[in-house]
């Protein structure tokens, strides 16, 4: 038998691309179009390598204005504003996942060709506009010494940080520009395997409770349900003493977390399955109830039954709640942020904002932008309207986003690109600066 080489992969990848290719079916909404499942050696694959910007910049709406307020980041993954202004951004890169089967090695393969070859920054980047005219005036290492952050949150005067394997606890002075003092750890995190690695996090609006998004071992527990213990699930965590409960179990990959500024409801987005086809499963953004079961890896989209999943568990399937909102097949949503009050005007007054990373398991691609969900009494309505596009150009990838952030105080929404290693900041056009701090509890 001959032996894999890197040099095969450009074959490979054509080949895998040539696989069935989305029909272009509607899976966006609250009852997206479920198409038959199918399998194949490799799934469909179209990778889109890395290309500079070069005088270009994403595309938004006519009426608003995007600029770069960092670049030269290592790999930014989610962001926090502190309530002085300040933006926070976790960098950094983690995972390290063995290899199951053959295939595993050769989709990793594949797929890192679509990513920046910077290494994760494992830091917390603080960046300062001084003035407040919209621009970074101070770009510096604000934490250092990490273990691939990812989530972040400030809490009653703390900042905390979610690594790949840890929660920590950083103390925190208004104004600050570095943290040297080491962090105090709140609790240890799934980190076994790491298949998934990300560990999104959000605080609840009064600061009591944190919750912790932990993705699962696998695609649909080919690695033994052991090691899926305490995976696909949000953690419930009390940052006082650490003592922590399943919230939530059955979502695959929690990328995302977020409260709402209505209801004071959680919501996470999350990556679907793979390998059933383009246009299965769509990754979704829910509202999450307390001790839900959401499916995985028994079912998707409440009962759809997933047959490669042994033993199958009927009692599991017939629990399964169903997303609220189909964001699309492998669109890889990772960023998500809630806008209210007039948000950012117009057609994205009200809802939320969602970084769509960008397909590698489909050979039309999707994701690769931002978008906006409108919400109307606290729940989605109606379908989801590009907000910032413009990442991929003939067949490449300039940029893809990952976390977003809507900066209320300063009507701003921040965008972090993992493969421009940049940050974006839209605004309204010829919208004056902000600098007031009306009530935001989402943190």
């Amino acid at each position: 038998m001959k032996r894999l080489t890197i040099a095969a992969l450009p074959c490979l990848a054509f080949v895998a691309a040539c696989s069935p290719s989305s029909k272009g079916v509607d899976q966006t909404g609250q009852s997206p179009t479920l198409p038959e499942q199918a399998s194949a050696l490799l799934p469909a694959i179209a990778i889109a390598p890395p290309e500079a910007w070069g005088n270009d910049l994403p595309t938004v709406p006519a009426g608003y204005t995007i600029t770069a307020i960092a670049k030269d980041l290592k790999i930014p993954r989610q962001m926090l504003v502190l309530p002085n202004g300040d933006i926070l951004v976790a960098e950094g890169s983690g995972g390290h996942a063995p290899t199951l089967r053959p295939k595993d090695l050769i989709a990793g393969l594949i797929k890192a060709q679509g990513k920046s070859p910077v290494t994760g920054g494992d830091r917390i980047t603080l960046l300062r506009d001084a003035n407040g005219d919209g621009q970074t005036d101070l770009q510096t290492t604000f934490i250092s010494g990490l273990d691939a952050p990812y989530g972040l949150a400030f809490v009653n005067g703390a900042i905390y940080v979610a690594n790949q394997g840890d929660l920590l606890r950083f103390p925190y002075a208004d104004g600050a520009t570095n943290i040297a003092a080491p962090g105090q750890k709140v609790t240890a995190l799934p980190a076994v395997i790491n298949h998934h690695w990300t560990k999104s996090l959000a605080a609840s609006a009064d600061g009591s409770k944190l919750y912790v998004g932990i993705g699962s071992n696998s695609n649909i527990g080919e690695r033994g349900m052991d090691a899926e213990e305490d995976r696909a699930v949000i953690w419930e965590i009390d940052p006082a003493t650490g003592t922590n409960r399943v919230f939530a179990s059955g979502i695959r990959n929690p990328t995302a977390l977020a409260f709402d500024p209505w209801q004071r409801q959680l919501w996470a987005v999350a990556n679907e399955r793979d390998e059933l086809g383009p246009e299965l499963v769509p990754d979704y953004l829910t509202s999450v109830r307390e001790g839900g079961f959401y499916g995985w890896p028994y079912s998707y989209y409440g009962q759809t039954v997933d047959p490669r999943v042994h033993p199958q568990k009927p009692d599991m399937v017939a629990k399964a709640i169903k997303p609220d909102y189909a964001l699309g097949s492998h669109v890889a949503a990772l960023g998500l942020t809630f806008a209210s009050n007039g948000g950012m005007g117009g057609a994205f007054a009200e809802g939320a904002f969602v970084g769509e990373h960008g397909s590698w398991n489909r050979s039309d691609r999707s994701g690769y932008k931002v978008v906006f969900v409108p919400f109307k009494g606290g729940r989605p309505a109606g379908k989801p309207v590009d907000f910032v596009t413009g990442f991929l150009a003939d067949g490449k990838a300039r940029g893809r986003p990952v976390g977003v952030f809507y900066d209320a105080p300063r009507g701003a929404l921040l965008v972090a690109d993992d493969v421009a290693n940049t940050v974006w900041r839209i605004t309204r056009t010829g919208q004056p600066t902000r600098t007031s701090n009306p009530e935001n509890p989402v943190l």
